[in-house]
């Protein structure tokens, strides 16, 4: 099957920045939307970004202007920039994907394990 394996994740001083990745592995025919999502503690999972296969981004009103996604697809990859960091970014960063693994199957979605974000002094 399909597997989305995240990287990139770690600890970093508020106004710093990190790179994440989710590289999507298995049986694939096509990616389709990508995006990332996190969860923190005591608070729902929330959308941070996401990106369709022709590049239409999304973002979340707290992290846009800070955060950027993107997309390779020849790499079946997506990537999230993350700019100007505050504490309150400290979260689990999950990677998600909607992927047909055969042309004549409906696109399923996938999730990713999570990387840990933590922003502190």
């Amino acid at each position: 099957q399909v597997q989305l394996m995240e990287s990139g994740g770690g600890l970093v001083q508020p106004g710093g920045s990190l790179r994440l990745s989710c590289a999507a592995s298995g049986n694939i025919f096509s990616i389709n939307a990508m995006g990332w999502y996190r969860q923190a503690p005591g608070k729902q999972r929330e959308l941070v970004a996401h990106i369709t296969r022709g590049g239409n981004t999304h973002y979340d009103s707290s992290v846009a202007g800070r955060f950027t996604i993107s997309r390779d697809n020849a790499k079946n990859t997506v990537y999230l920039q993350m700019n100007s960091l505050k504490p309150e970014d400290t979260a689990v960063y999950l990677c998600n994907a909607w992927v047909q693994t055969v042309a004549s199957e409906n696109q399923r979605n996938y999730w990713g394990q999570g990387t840990q974000v933590t922003v502190s002094s």
